[in-house]
Protein backbone atom coordinates (compact mmCIF):
# COMPACT_ATOMS: atom_id res chain seq x y z
CA UNK A 1 0.00 0.00 0.00
CA UNK A 2 1.54 3.25 -1.18
CA UNK A 3 0.01 5.30 1.65
CA UNK A 4 2.06 3.30 4.16
CA UNK A 5 5.25 4.96 2.97
CA UNK A 6 3.99 8.33 4.19
CA UNK A 7 3.81 7.51 7.89
CA UNK A 8 2.15 5.42 10.57
CA UNK A 9 -0.91 7.64 10.97
CA UNK A 10 -1.49 7.68 7.21
CA UNK A 11 -1.17 3.89 7.04
CA UNK A 12 -3.51 3.41 10.00
CA UNK A 13 -5.98 5.95 8.61
CA UNK A 14 -6.05 4.39 5.15
CA UNK A 15 -6.42 0.90 6.61
CA UNK A 16 -9.26 2.00 8.87
CA UNK A 17 -10.91 3.87 5.99
CA UNK A 18 -10.67 0.85 3.70
CA UNK A 19 -12.16 -1.37 6.39
CA UNK A 20 -14.95 1.13 7.09
CA UNK A 21 -15.65 1.55 3.36
CA UNK A 22 -15.76 -2.21 2.81
CA UNK A 23 -18.13 -2.88 5.70
CA UNK A 24 -20.47 0.07 5.19
CA UNK A 25 -20.36 0.45 1.42
CA UNK A 26 -18.52 -1.85 -0.93
CA UNK A 27 -19.87 -5.10 0.54
CA UNK A 28 -23.36 -3.61 0.59
CA UNK A 29 -23.11 -2.55 -3.06
CA UNK A 30 -21.82 -5.98 -4.06
CA UNK A 31 -24.76 -7.61 -2.30
CA UNK A 32 -27.19 -5.17 -3.85
CA UNK A 33 -26.04 -6.14 -7.33
CA UNK A 34 -26.63 -9.81 -6.48
CA UNK A 35 -30.33 -9.35 -7.24
CA UNK A 36 -29.38 -8.38 -10.77
CA UNK A 37 -27.56 -11.67 -11.18
CA UNK A 38 -30.77 -13.57 -10.44
CA UNK A 39 -32.96 -11.40 -12.66
CA UNK A 40 -30.53 -11.35 -15.59
CA UNK A 41 -29.98 -15.09 -15.28
CA UNK A 42 -33.71 -15.68 -15.61
CA UNK A 43 -34.04 -13.20 -18.47
CA UNK A 44 -31.09 -14.67 -20.34
CA UNK A 45 -32.39 -18.21 -19.88
CA UNK A 46 -35.82 -17.17 -21.16
CA UNK A 47 -34.17 -15.34 -24.11
CA UNK A 48 -35.76 -12.04 -23.06
CA UNK A 49 -32.85 -9.92 -24.26
CA UNK A 50 -34.53 -6.53 -23.83
CA UNK A 51 -35.33 -7.30 -20.19
CA UNK A 52 -31.62 -7.69 -19.43
CA UNK A 53 -31.03 -4.10 -20.49
CA UNK A 54 -33.98 -2.88 -18.47
CA UNK A 55 -32.77 -4.75 -15.39
CA UNK A 56 -29.28 -3.30 -15.82
CA UNK A 57 -30.58 0.24 -16.12
CA UNK A 58 -32.90 -0.13 -13.14
CA UNK A 59 -30.12 -1.58 -11.00
CA UNK A 60 -27.80 1.30 -11.94
CA UNK A 61 -30.44 3.81 -10.86
CA UNK A 62 -30.95 1.96 -7.57
CA UNK A 63 -27.18 1.76 -7.02
CA UNK A 64 -26.88 5.49 -7.64
CA UNK A 65 -29.42 6.33 -4.94
CA UNK A 66 -27.87 3.93 -2.44
CA UNK A 67 -24.44 5.40 -3.23
CA UNK A 68 -25.80 8.83 -2.31
CA UNK A 69 -27.09 7.53 1.02
CA UNK A 70 -23.83 5.75 1.83
CA UNK A 71 -21.82 8.81 0.77
CA UNK A 72 -23.74 10.89 3.30
CA UNK A 73 -22.86 8.29 5.95
CA UNK A 74 -19.22 8.41 4.85
CA UNK A 75 -19.19 12.20 5.20
CA UNK A 76 -19.58 11.62 8.95
CA UNK A 77 -16.74 9.09 9.12
CA UNK A 78 -14.61 10.98 11.63
CA UNK A 79 -17.27 11.53 14.33
CA UNK A 80 -18.61 7.99 13.87
CA UNK A 81 -15.17 6.43 14.25
CA UNK A 82 -14.39 8.58 17.29
CA UNK A 83 -17.75 7.53 18.74
CA UNK A 84 -16.62 3.93 18.16
CA UNK A 85 -13.53 4.66 20.31
CA UNK A 86 -11.00 4.96 17.49
CA UNK A 87 -8.01 7.25 17.89
CA UNK A 88 -9.06 10.80 16.88
CA UNK A 89 -5.96 11.41 14.75
CA UNK A 90 -6.39 8.13 12.88
CA UNK A 91 -10.13 8.80 12.53
CA UNK A 92 -9.33 12.18 10.98
CA UNK A 93 -6.92 10.53 8.52
CA UNK A 94 -9.55 7.89 7.70
CA UNK A 95 -12.16 10.60 7.07
CA UNK A 96 -9.86 12.41 4.65
CA UNK A 97 -9.07 9.15 2.87
CA UNK A 98 -12.70 8.09 2.53
CA UNK A 99 -13.73 11.52 1.26
CA UNK A 100 -11.63 10.93 -1.84
CA UNK A 101 -12.96 7.39 -2.20
CA UNK A 102 -16.57 8.58 -2.59
CA UNK A 103 -16.41 9.34 -6.35
CA UNK A 104 -15.10 5.84 -7.00
CA UNK A 105 -17.89 4.36 -4.92
CA UNK A 106 -20.48 5.51 -7.43
CA UNK A 107 -18.52 3.87 -10.24
CA UNK A 108 -18.12 0.74 -8.12
CA UNK A 109 -21.90 0.35 -7.88
CA UNK A 110 -22.30 0.71 -11.63
CA UNK A 111 -19.36 -1.62 -12.24
CA UNK A 112 -20.83 -4.35 -10.04
CA UNK A 113 -24.06 -4.17 -12.03
CA UNK A 114 -22.26 -4.48 -15.36
CA UNK A 115 -20.19 -7.38 -14.01
CA UNK A 116 -23.35 -9.28 -13.07
CA UNK A 117 -24.96 -8.37 -16.38
CA UNK A 118 -22.02 -9.84 -18.31
CA UNK A 119 -21.48 -12.85 -16.04
CA UNK A 120 -25.05 -14.04 -16.47
CA UNK A 121 -24.49 -14.06 -20.23
CA UNK A 122 -21.17 -15.94 -19.87
CA UNK A 123 -19.22 -12.98 -21.26
CA UNK A 124 -15.86 -13.35 -19.53
CA UNK A 125 -13.02 -12.10 -21.74
CA UNK A 126 -14.03 -8.41 -21.58
CA UNK A 127 -14.27 -8.72 -17.79
CA UNK A 128 -10.69 -9.96 -17.64
CA UNK A 129 -9.32 -7.42 -20.12
CA UNK A 130 -11.14 -4.45 -18.60
CA UNK A 131 -9.99 -5.47 -15.13
CA UNK A 132 -6.33 -6.05 -15.99
CA UNK A 133 -5.90 -2.85 -18.04
CA UNK A 134 -7.14 -0.51 -15.26
CA UNK A 135 -5.07 -2.46 -12.72
CA UNK A 136 -1.93 -1.80 -14.74
CA UNK A 137 -2.85 1.86 -15.09
CA UNK A 138 -3.67 2.05 -11.37
CA UNK A 139 -0.10 1.35 -10.30
CA UNK A 140 1.16 4.30 -12.33
CA UNK A 141 -1.59 6.60 -11.11
CA UNK A 142 -1.20 5.74 -7.43
CA UNK A 143 2.60 5.95 -7.55
CA UNK A 144 2.43 9.33 -9.27
CA UNK A 145 -0.23 10.81 -7.01
CA UNK A 146 1.24 9.56 -3.73
CA UNK A 147 4.94 10.01 -4.42
CA UNK A 148 5.30 12.62 -7.16
CA UNK A 149 2.66 15.20 -6.27
CA UNK A 150 1.77 17.17 -3.19
CA UNK A 151 -1.51 15.31 -2.56
CA UNK A 152 0.26 12.67 -0.45
CA UNK A 153 -2.02 10.18 1.27
CA UNK A 154 -5.08 11.55 -0.54
CA UNK A 155 -3.52 10.24 -3.75
CA UNK A 156 -4.25 6.60 -2.88
CA UNK A 157 -8.06 6.95 -2.74
CA UNK A 158 -7.97 9.36 -5.69
CA UNK A 159 -6.12 6.72 -7.70
CA UNK A 160 -8.58 4.03 -6.61
CA UNK A 161 -11.50 6.21 -7.68
CA UNK A 162 -9.91 6.97 -11.04
CA UNK A 163 -9.13 3.30 -11.66
CA UNK A 164 -12.66 2.17 -10.79
CA UNK A 165 -14.08 4.80 -13.12
CA UNK A 166 -11.76 3.66 -15.92
CA UNK A 167 -12.85 0.06 -15.46
CA UNK A 168 -16.52 1.01 -15.41
CA UNK A 169 -16.28 3.27 -18.45
CA UNK A 170 -14.45 0.64 -20.50
CA UNK A 171 -17.04 -2.01 -19.66
CA UNK A 172 -19.91 0.44 -20.23
CA UNK A 173 -18.57 1.27 -23.69
CA UNK A 174 -18.30 -2.44 -24.41
CA UNK A 175 -21.87 -3.10 -23.27
CA UNK A 176 -23.27 -0.08 -25.12
CA UNK A 177 -21.59 -1.11 -28.37
CA UNK A 178 -24.41 -2.08 -30.74
CA UNK A 179 -22.35 -4.92 -32.19
CA UNK A 180 -21.97 -6.67 -28.83
CA UNK A 181 -25.44 -6.81 -27.30
CA UNK A 182 -29.07 -6.63 -28.34
CA UNK A 183 -30.19 -6.14 -24.77
CA UNK A 184 -31.04 -2.49 -25.06
CA UNK A 185 -32.73 -0.43 -27.68
CA UNK A 186 -31.49 2.96 -28.84
CA UNK A 187 -34.28 4.69 -26.94
CA UNK A 188 -33.94 2.71 -23.71
CA UNK A 189 -30.84 4.50 -22.46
Amino acid sequence: MFAGHLGEVELAGSTLANSWATVTGFAFMTGLSGALETLCGQGFGAKMDKMLGIYLQASCIISFFFAIIISVLWSFTEPILVLLHQDPEISRAAAVYIKYLIPGFFAYGFLQNILRFLQTQSVVIPLVVFSVVPLGIHFGIVYSLVNKTSVGCRGAPMAASISIWISFLLLALYVLSPTNFRTHGPDSL
